[in-house]
């Protein structure tokens, strides 16, 4: 049995039968479309979510199994000790999903549980969104080999994106994060993916033009929320969102910035337009991040597929 907290476990040819197997399902779906008959999935939300809740609810329906959605709120999770609660629902269920704020509760999942868990986003990795990020890039350039900007903050997505193109080796992520995260990823994290060559940390006091030279020479460019979306509209969150917008407002994703350039912008929503990327870039680059967004649902049931018969 193997879980996905993180890419920690898995080998590069891992990873990549699972993107092989999500292009396959994706070309061809009725092939898989009861290979997971009979298997129930259970998925458990801390956090607000559309593209988590619905890749996973259709996934595992488009494969011929069921799921069961429980909000965290409404689960005995909130009252009860936690361990004997996730070997409760283990007896009932064939694999796991949550979507938790905190990456110790994944890890105490991970600990504990007896059919296979899938981490659909906690504070410091985003696993799943990655997959679906490295399937479009597939999609889009036939294969990994791409120089990749980061412009944003050090957040759960950044920390997955480093972890996979370190241990891809193909590729290489250049990461521009005035911005730091608190998340579980301390310095040895970046420094040893920086040590393999396929993560280069830029210089987040470089100025503009300098960063747009980068650019130039990229063949996607990544942004993402500079404010965790729990926060966003959280009043108590009012001022340090404010002084985050101001601060991060010259890393804008928009046309000024991509002049001169031909790459993709990928964003692995929600979006907030008029902050990290402008409203004329996301009406240009929609379908490439809609292509992305659905891409969610074939990463996810590949995942699913390889969890439960591969592993």
């Amino acid at each position: 049995m193997k879980n996905m907290l993180n890419f920690k476990n898995f080998s590069a040819e891992e990873l990549m039968e699972i993107l092989e197997i999500a292009q396959d399902m994706k070309k061809d779906p009725e092939k898989y479309s009861e290979s997971l008959k009979g298997k129930k999935l259970y998925s458990l939300f801390e956090k607000t979510s559309t593209r988590t809740f619905l890749s996973f609810a259709t996934g595992i329906t488009e494969l011929g199994g069921t799921y069961f959605n429980q909000l965290w709120e409404d689960s005995n999770f909130v009252l009860g000790e936690p361990i004997s609660e996730i070997k409760y629902v283990c007896r009932n269920v064939d694999i796991i999903m949550a979507r938790l704020v905190k990456n110790e509760t994944v890890e105490l999942f991970g600990d504990n549980v007896t059919v296979p868990f899938i981490n659909g986003c906690d504070s410091s990795y985003h696993p799943c969104q990655i997959l679906a990020d490295a399937l479009t890039i597939i999609e889009k350039f036939g294969n990994l080999d791409i120089n990749f900007m980061y412009i944003g903050a050090k957040n759960n997505v950044f920390n997955s994106l480093v972890e996979f193109f370190a241990k891809m080796k193909k590729g290489t992520i250049y990461g521009l994060t005035p911005l730091v995260n608190n998340t579980v990823c301390g310095d040895d994290f970046y420094e040893e993916a920086k040590t393999t060559g396929h993560y280069i940390e830029l210089d987040p006091t470089m100025t503009m033009e300098e960063a747009r030279d980068y650019a130039k020479k990229m063949q996607v460019i990544y942004t993402d929320t500079w404010v965790d979306m729990e926060f966003f509209n959280n009043p108590a969150y009012q001022q340090q969102k404010e002084e985050t917008l101001a601060k991060m407002m010259p890393y804008q994703i928009n046309d000024e910035f991509l002049e001169g350039s031909d790459a993709l912008v990928f964003h692995d929503m929600p979006m907030h337009v008029g902050f990290e990327i402008s409203e004329s870039v996301e009406k240009k680059h929609m379908e490439t991040i809609l292509d992305e967004a659905e891409n969610r649902r074939h990463a996810e049931k590949a995942v699913m597929y390889y969890l439960l018969t591969k592993c």
